[in-house]
């Protein structure tokens, strides 16, 4: 019985020793891999800061300027080169009223950063999950005059802040 006891116990203490870590390039070797942006191009990331898991750390999936950006988790970036110009991000989510617009533009050969984050208004969503039908109708009236309407904010990020948080980031796959 003794020897079953220490078994589990060193079996626990192993699993819980575990860690998953994200797979992919951190930033400094996709930057070495890719190079800078193209004559005309200008380059878009977008980040998932740590610390934003649990049951809501699902890949997030919006468009750029119509085409879909995939697999966006927590602890991950993902990064597309755009002709410079005006852009558009859309965000929205199946079930949940509301679309995320951020319109920006981009220099040739500049890089801009964006995190991404739940809006206030999902957050609420999520907060108040629990109170049913009556409790997301009440939540979605709250929370109509919030300036996002839509799932996601996206945040920019000025380069220093942006290379110092996705240092420990990887790229998303």
């Amino acid at each position: 019985m003794l020897l079953r006891g220490l078994v589990l116990l060193m079996a626990a203490a192993l699993l819980c020793g575990c860690e998953t870590a994200r797979s992919g390039l951190d930033y400094s070797e996709t930057l070495r891999k890719v190079g800078p942006p193209k004559a005309g191009q200008a380059r878009v990331v977008v980040l998932r800061e740590k610390g934003y898991g649990g049951l809501a750390d699902g890949a997030f999936d919006f468009t750029l300027d119509g085409t879909p950006l995939t697999g966006l988790k927590t602890g991950t970036y993902v990064y597309v080169d755009r002709p410079a110009g005006p852009h558009q991000f859309v965000a929205q989510e199946m079930g949940f009223p509301g679309v995320t617009r951020v319109d920006f533009a981009a220099q040739s050969g500049q890089t801009v950063f964006f995190v991404a984050r739940f809006s206030d208004r999902k957050n609420a969503v999520i907060a108040n999950a629990s109170t049913g039908v009556l409790g997301y109708g009440l939540t979605l009236a709250m929370t109509a005059g919030y300036k996002n309407q839509g799932p996601m904010d996206f945040l920019a990020l000025d380069e220093t802040a942006a290379r110092t948080t996705i240092a420990e980031l990887r790229l998303a796959q």
